[in-house]
């Protein structure tokens, strides 16, 4: 089975479902695939949840009790949201591997260290191989892939991240990871005739 992960290193959520879908991969080719959260925003008009009082409170207050019932290390980064946009070039600087996910997240989720600069990841840059983080993070061909990846996100239907796509199916966000198990175990469940129906079912009222 191929499927295809579509995240932000901004967003908690996709960090608490990094564990997963590394145990995921054992039977499923993954292909990683960053991307910018805030270009999904502007294209569909959307606020993201730490941007809305109230909500944003709730967010981290969420994230934070998801963690501890996962049993998942926990540490916000020093300010949130933070401009991701350095991190994601270094993740495909190196090769959008596991291994550059995983130290990136930790940097950023575990640690608690600030990733908006790439002063700010040369550590993890050094990790990974990489010693002029300034040249590789400006390289066209990491920034071409990074609008390539977000092009690939729209075609393939994603509006929000973390989001798994496999076989035309989409599975939104950290909490669908079960629903998507499911779904490799037994795709034609999502076939039945009330899931068919849902595809297209009326609307009563449509705002703006």
């Amino acid at each position: 089975m191929q499927a295809t992960w579509y995240f932000d290193f901004i967003l908690p959520f996709a960090y608490l479902q990094w564990p997963k879908i590394r145990a995921l991969s054992a039977r499923v080719d993954f292909s990683y695939r960053p991307i910018l959260f805030a270009g999904l925003l502007e294209r569909f008009g959307h606020k993201g949840p730490a941007e809305i009082p109230g909500k944003r409170e709730f967010t981290y207050r969420h994230v934070q009790w998801r963690a501890q019932r996962h049993g998942i290390a926990l540490q916000f980064p020093p300010a949130h949201p933070f401009n991701p946009l350095a991190a994601l070039r270094l993740c495909i600087a190196a090769g959008s591997s596991a291994d550059a996910i995983e130290a990136i997240f930790a940097h950023l989720w575990r640690e608690g260290r600030a990733g908006d600069t790439p002063a700010a990841l040369q550590t993890v840059a050094s990790r990974l191989g990489i010693a002029d983080i300034d040249a590789a993070l400006a390289r066209p061909e990491v920034k071409q892939a990074l609008s390539e990846n977000f092009d690939a996100a729209v075609a393939d239907g994603v509006f929000g991240v973390p989001t798994l796509v496999a076989q035309d199916e989409l599975f939104w966000g950290e909490d669908a990871t079960p629903m998507f198990e499911d779904w490799l175990r037994d795709p034609a469940a999502f076939e039945s005739a009330p899931m068919r129906a849902l595809k297209h079912w009326p609307e009563g009222v449509r705002r703006g």
